[in-house]
């Protein structure tokens, strides 16, 4: 059991000595790459229903907002 712990702490040592030394820049620009959380989490068909169901919303309202034409 303590030969687990040992590696988790070298583990996590590890990590954090990679993330010190990783300049602020990078961090920030990996951060900026990543997908998003739901892509993630769920994978691509709930987040591309997710998409399409926006699409559909932002047109409705597109066609709720614009004042009835008037030709006479």
């Amino acid at each position: 059991m303590a030969k687990k712990g040992e590696e988790l702490v070298k583990y996590i040592t590890e990590r954090v000595v990679v993330y010190m030394e990783t300049p602020k820049d990078v961090r920030k620009q990996n951060r900026q790459t990543r997908e998003p959380w739901v892509l993630r989490w769920f994978g691509y068909v709930p987040y591309s229903i997710l998409k399409w169901a926006q699409g559909i919303y932002k047109v409705s309202r597109v066609h709720e907002e614009a004042p009835p034409s008037s030709k006479g």
